[in-house]
């Protein structure tokens, strides 16, 4: 009897095994049949119950999954059917996480419909995955043409002003601000001068998702990846200890200036104040 059981489930999965086969071997052909005839929508649906089914076709199918979606994405796009664009694209990133082809033409699509900063995000991520493509280099440079201010450029360079700021920074942490918070990090610099002056704790928070990841890549290639936690929210979302586990003793930002309205740098240190420094006894 327990050869006998065994059989029964090793035909059973075989039995099973030959349908899987099965339906691949249709809907492939169904897909290929769609695209011939140019229907995309439906073409792209055989291609994700393929890809289900047999994750070992990935390597096999990927070109013409990436034709598939990105001609039924411009469908979508023409359709005004953004958000079953943003869908597709998502469950063609769960079944290709680093392909940097697909991650760079939904920046494109973000990008046409006015997403910059999402955008810069995508490119950003098929520049990591491969550094040589040169297309997402181009897209993330233009994007962030958009994003970053001309005068961040001029700023940086300042040496004088940076002198001032390093120096303002060195006396505070000698005089005790052990826990520090850049507000508005843009590249990071401040939070660097803040480490390099002997904080223990330094802790930066930056909204644009473009400039969170230029910090990120300026902070590690100063190999200060593991001493400055970067965070992607304004500084009025801040929590204690959710994002960070302690109230800090000095407040940093180069936020002040036509923005000190606009962009409630007043609300973001009266926040931090309240909430996030250390009283002062």
């Amino acid at each position: 009897m327990p050869n006998s059981n065994a059989k029964l489930h090793s035909n059973h999965r075989g039995g099973r095994e030959a349908s899987r086969r099965e339906l691949v071997s249709r809907s492939l052909q169904s897909a290929e049949h769609c695209l011939e005839n140019q229907d995309f929508g439906t073409a792209y649906a055989h291609y994700l119950l393929v890809l289900n089914l047999a994750p070992e076709l990935k390597t096999t199918v990927k070109e013409t999954f990436q034709f598939t979606l990105f001609k039924w994405a411009e469908e979508l796009d023409s359709l005004a059917r953004i958000q079953d664009l943003f869908n597709c694209y998502e469950q063609a990133l769960e079944l290709y996480p680093n392909d940097e082809v697909i991650c760079n033409s939904m920046g494109e699509h973000l990008f046409r419909m006015g997403f910059r900063d999402e955008a810069a995000g995508y490119f950003h991520r098929a520049v990591k995955l491969n550094p040589g493509f040169a297309d997402a280099r181009e897209n993330f440079h233009r994007v962030a043409n958009w994003l970053v201010e001309r005068w961040h450029f001029t700023m940086l360079n300042d040496r004088r002003r940076n002198r001032a700021y390093r120096r303002a920074i060195e006396s505070a942490v000698r005089a005790g601000s052990a826990a520090v918070l850049d507000i508005g990090a843009g590249t990071g610099i401040l939070s660097m001068f803040a480490k390099k002056a002997g904080a223990s704790s330094v802790y930066a928070c930056e909204l644009s998702k473009t400039m969170y990841e230029l910090a990120r890549d300026v902070v590690a290639a100063n190999n200060m990846e593991r001493d400055i936690k970067l965070l992607h929210l304004k500084s009025l979302d801040i929590e204690i200890p959710k994002h960070i586990p302690e109230r800090v003793s000095l407040v940093v930002t180069e936020t002040v200036d036509a923005g000190l309205f606009g962009e409630g740098i007043v609300e973001s240190l009266i926040h931090a104040w309240e909430h996030l420094l250390l009283q002062p006894k």
